[in-house]
């Protein structure tokens, strides 16, 4: 196989502006075209039958979890089962009160609105929503001084679905306005393959079975991911075969060590984390801002994307005192146990 030289995969994060064609392309258009977080799917269906039933808009509704998940997809899939334009945006676009009441003004009765990363807004921002989730109306203020004045507008009956990747920063007021909050959890390798396979359908790549298998296991349990290494892996395979080229095991593996994923999923970043930890603060405990100069990250990537898979397969800790490395961090790298003082004590 020819030694090809690639670029190394952006694994976690949010989609880079070239990838958007893909991803749109990949999106599942409908619930039942989902795969995986089939309890929640199902609670979904159920509450989107009985709105439709009853001629009403749905409840406001939180997606949070990890980055790749899904929760866009969702939100897509949500709009059309209401047969309903969604209206797409992101905490940090919305910058005034002025930008959120433009957006909500032009709603119509029924459409759904997609905040991403909702935990972002400003709080004068989040004041605004308030009044507009809860009795569908819009507070304005007209002039300024003491001769100022605020003005009620009523608004179309409307749904607001809100993700984020940090549910924690969420203020207890603007999350006690949803009416359901779900969380999506990681997908198993099985829920992995079947997306692999309708991605590879769409995308016109030949995949076999072992390179399916392979992809899913070191798919870090998050479609987006899965869905970049396929499209990598097909690189891959083209300039080494020419386009249509079979993607089997093999040819899965050689690229997935060029894109330095290993066959637990960890990427260099991964690695280097858990490596900084052992060998240069005997385990831990030790703090985040700490563990990023270190490493040489920025310390919001390594909470956001890096931690939560990490914790989620066991090989970190968060503590009350720091980041500590679990005994299948030490078990990986063949480092002798720590002391009784690393031992994690979870929060």
């Amino acid at each position: 196989m020819k030694d090809v030289p690639g670029e190394r995969a952006q694994i976690a994060g949010a989609a880079v502006p070239e990838e958007a064609s893909f991803e749109e392309r990949l999106r599942p258009r409908s619930l039942d075209e989902m795969i995986g977080q089939d309890r929640l799917r199902e609670n979904l269906k159920v509450f989107v039958r009985a709105a439709r039933d009853r001629a009403e808009t749905l409840d406001h509704m939180l997606f949070h979890g990890p980055p790749g998940l899904g929760k866009t997809s969702l939100a897509h899939a949500v709009a059309h089962e209401m047969a309903a334009p969604v209206r797409v945006t992101s905490g940090p676009a919305i910058e005034r009160p002025g930008d959120l009441a433009a957006l909500l003004s032009n709603l119509e009765s029924g459409d759904v609105l997609f905040i991403d990363e909702i935990h972002r807004l400003p709080p004068a921002v989040e004041e605004i929503l308030y009044p507009a989730m809860e009795d569908f109306q819009l507070d304005i203020l007209i002039g300024q001084g003491p001769g100022a004045r605020s003005m009620r507008l009523d608004l179309p009956h409307f749904t607001l679905i809100g993700a984020t990747t940090r549910a924690g920063l969420l203020t207890s007021p603007l999350r006690d306005r949803f009416g359901w909050v779900a969380r999506l959890e990681y997908y198993p390798p099985a829920d992995l393959e079947r997306i692999l396979e309708r991605s590879a359908r769409v995308l016109g790549v030949a995949l076999g079975h072992d390179a399916c298998t392979e992809l899913s296991a070191r798919s870090r349990g998050t479609p987006r991911v899965a869905n970049r290494l396929l499209r990598r892996v097909r690189d891959f395979a083209e300039v080494d075969g020419g386009p249509g080229t079979l993607v089997d095991g093999a040819r899965a593996r050689f690229a997935l060590e060029r894109l330095e994923v290993d066959a637990s999923g960890f990427d260099r970043l991964d690695l280097t984390l858990l490596r900084t930890l052992l060998e240069k603060f005997d385990g831990g405990p030790v703090g985040l801002e700490t563990l990023a100069a270190a490493v040489g990250e920025d310390k919001g990537t390594l909470e956001d994307v890096v931690e939560p898979f990490l914790i989620h397969e066991g090989f970190l800790a968060r503590t009350p005192r720091g980041r500590v490395a679990t005994r299948l961090s030490r078990e990986y790298f063949g480092v002798p146990g720590g002391s009784s003082a690393s031992q994690p004590k979870l929060l």
